[in-house]
């Protein structure tokens, strides 16, 4: 990094105030009322998120499997890893245990922590914890009611390519798919 003319604390900004605007099934809206570092009053607008979990499973010849699901906020299906919601009270990994089964059939004997990443953290607190999954074994899927996918097997190698060349655009599983390449020597 280059010089840096301030330390850190001289940029965080004072929370005056919060009101919660919205309470949902899977996340809460809040304003805060802030001052700047420089003593200004602003606002600013939070969803406040319980995280979630991503897991990216790959097989002994580096296949990795993804699902296939409608998204409402961009009207169209995207590729995504499995994913899911962390429910108040539940261990991250067994989030993401729990959804690779619901969502692609698999079993894993070995899921590692391969790290978290902060979402959207402009404006949400959500933090994703992110794993890959190997030796995998398939028992069958039981997506959750409502829940609409279908599951894809794709090389690494092509994952790859389709996340550079913009085929993939879902931010938690382009990180997977770098850290699975990083991992595998790709």
């Amino acid at each position: 990094m280059g010089k840096i003319d301030c330390t850190d604390d001289m940029l965080f900004e004072k929370t005056v105030s919060k009101e919660t605007k919205f309470t949902g099934r899977v996340f809460q809206v809040e304003v805060k009322t802030i001052t700047t570092p420089e003593g200004v009053t602003s606002h600013r607008e939070i969803v406040l998120h319980n995280g979630g979990a991503a897991i990216l499973p790959v097989d002994d010849e580096l296949n990795c499997y993804f699902v296939r699901q409608f998204r409402s906020p961009f009207e169209k299906v995207m590729t995504e890893s499995p994913a899911g919601k962390v429910e108040p009270g539940e261990d991250p990994l067994s989030c993401a245990a729990r959804e690779i089964t619901e969502e692609t059939g698999f079993t894993a004997g070995k899921i590692e922590h391969v790290g978290r990443m902060a979402a959207t953290p402009g404006y949400c607190s959500e933090i994703i914890n992110l794993y890959i999954a190997s030796d995998l074994h398939f028992t069958g899927g039981t997506p959750d009611p409502n829940e609409y996918l279908r599951t894809v097997k794709c090389p690494l190698k092509q994952a790859l390519e389709m996340a550079e060349s913009g085929k993939i655009e879902d931010a938690k599983t382009l990180v997977l798919i770098y850290k699975a390449a990083r991992r595998f020597g790709i």
